[in-house]
């Protein structure tokens, strides 16, 4: 395969990349110069740095042929998935950087903001990854620096009261079991890559995979038959599992609502978003390159009869189980952390309607807008909890009693992000679950589109118990105002607006970008 060799298309393929190390490394530079009191400067500088990163990041150029998209090598390739994905993590990085200004343990702390943008940039690559090699690297970049931001709140002499202590007691937890679930997961995922790698004859890029393993390649290296077919499903099962953990799906989740609970809620919403986007992203193309629906077995089995099984079924039990569990929890942290448990079975749900022929473009398109939407919406709906928690020091969400009264337009924020997560108009959530289900319906899999229907239902109860704990119920406090600095003003009002202009004037314009980040995904 051809891979594009022209130097300066391979230097706009990576120019948000090579920009954010350039803000990481002046980030740090002002904090060294900068006088503690000044220091939330580096904060302004990373989120205005990145939202202008993410706008340059939309004039990436596109090509129609894949030798051309192939870049550095075939290393990444420089498609609309990889634009669409690059922009949104690059995005809810600066929007982070934000939030990160209003938390008094954070705001001062250069390296925060850092390590932030950094672990934008082992997303973003991640999202273009065409290379085994590429994948891993990007994706413990991304990894390595979540674990840092899980257990980022330590004790400080400054403030050494209890509430500290405990709130550095459970990010040190957080971090360190991010840390175990994550290193074990990846150790299943580098060794399901290293058997790909071997089956395929040394091959590293993920487009020449695929047609070596069905044997289309080159005659030498149809090794697929008899009994090798057993070690390629080993294979790609240890492959679900490192992926698996990345999504928190079903059964690999359980570091979910520890991480959620005891992290700095400004990382968590990070982590909830950009981490969970990428990988998505790096799936869907590592699926359909690999394991293609368009390549057969000498027997006649498509490449990707053995995937679509298991993700279907991982969609329902992700799906069911995140939403049963969210029915019971007190704590809003943990409410959200099963709620994107189950986001990421209805996102499954597109994965697997890629596989058909009919819906193939369309499936990846409805993963690419949903993430959208899901970045969007649950940016949104940390930004109200920051607040709420910041300002009565508590995440419990009988708390939130009086909400309303006591700031309407943060109880008006998370209303309208606890709308579009249960998928009600006029919110982008809608269009999410509308086009994620038409798609399992178009390739014949209604039953998995009603499963996704039946628990959208009980989503919504769970949602709405918050909405009615905030405008209904009352509290002692309500006359007690709840202040929304003005990082989280524009954080709010910015991500409110997406949401509601992405359930109705934005739905076609970024339907036809996602369509075509989906159709990118099959040319070859």
């Amino acid at each position: 395969m051809e891979f594009n060799d022209d130097l300066l298309q391979n230097l706009l393929a990576i120019l948000p990349e090579m920009l954010m190390v350039v803000l990481a490394l002046a980030v740090i530079y002002l904090d060294l110069y900068l006088p503690p009191s000044r220091r939330t400067v580096t904060g302004y500088v990373a989120g205005v740095g990145m939202l202008v990163i993410a706008g340059l990041a939309l004039l990436r150029p596109s090509y129609d042929a894949i030798s051309d998209q192939l870049m550095w090598g075939g290393m990444i390739r420089s498609d609309d998935l990889a634009k669409i994905f690059s922009v949104m993590v690059i995005t809810v990085g600066g929007l982070t950087c934000f939030m990160g200004i209003g938390d008094k343990r954070l705001r001062y702390k250069g390296e925060f903001y850092a390590i932030i943008i950094i672990a934008s940039v082992g997303a973003s690559l991640l999202s273009a990854a065409a290379d085994l090699i590429m994948l891993f690297i990007a994706l413990e970049t991304l990894s390595i620096s979540l674990y840092i931001l899980s257990g980022f709140i330590r004790q400080s002499e400054d403030d050494p009261s209890p509430e500290m202590q405990a709130a550095a007691n459970r990010s040190a937890e957080s971090g360190m079991k991010y840390f175990l679930f994550g290193a074990f997961t990846s150790a299943f995922l580098l060794y399901g890559l290293s058997m790909v790698y071997g089956f395929s004859g040394g091959e590293t890029n993920l487009y020449e995979i695929g047609p070596i393993l069905a044997g289309t390649a080159t005659p030498e290296n149809n090794i697929v038959g008899g009994d090798v077919v057993a070690p390629i499903l080993v294979a790609l099962g240890f492959v679900a599992v490192g992926f698996g953990f990345k999504i928190s799906a079903v059964p690999f989740h359980f570091w979910t609502p520890d991480v959620y609970e005891g992290g700095p809620t400004p990382v968590v919403s990070f982590i909830s978003v950009a981490s969970k986007a990428a990988s998505f992203a790096v799936l869907t193309r590592f699926m359909l390159a690999v394991f293609p629906p368009d390549q057969l077995l000498e027997a006649g089995q498509s490449l990707s009869d053995w995937w679509v099984q298991m993700f279907a079924i991982l969609a329902v039990v992700t799906m069911t189980l995140g939403n049963l569990l969210a029915l019971v929890q007190t704590n809003i942290k943990r409410l959200i952390a099963y709620s994107s448990i189950a986001q990421a079975g209805y996102t499954l749900i597109g994965v697997v309607a890629i596989a058909s022929q009919a819906t193939a473009g369309d499936g990846a398109a409805a993963v690419a807008f949903y993430m959208f939407m899901y970045v969007m919406t649950n940016t949104l709906l940390f930004a109200g909890i920051i607040l709420f928690s910041n300002a009565t020091n508590s995440e419990t969400i009988g708390d939130m009693a009086g909400l309303s009264r006591r700031n309407p337009w943060i109880a008006l924020g998370m209303t309208i992000a606890l709308l579009s997560l249960a998928g009600i108009p006029p919110t982008a959530g809608f269009w999410g679950k509308f086009l994620l289900f038409r798609a399992a319906v178009d390739a014949n899999m209604a039953w998995l589109a009603m499963i996704g229907v039946l628990n959208a239902i009980i989503g919504l109860y769970y949602y709405l118990i918050v909405i009615k704990v905030m405008y209904v119920d009352r509290s002692p406090d309500d006359d007690k105002a709840i202040a929304m600095p003005a990082p989280y003003g524009f954080v709010v009002g910015a991500t409110a607006l997406a949401v509601l202009l992405l359930g109705t004037f934005l739905v076609t314009p970024v339907w036809e970008w996602a369509s075509n980040a989906g159709t990118d995904l099959f040319i070859r």
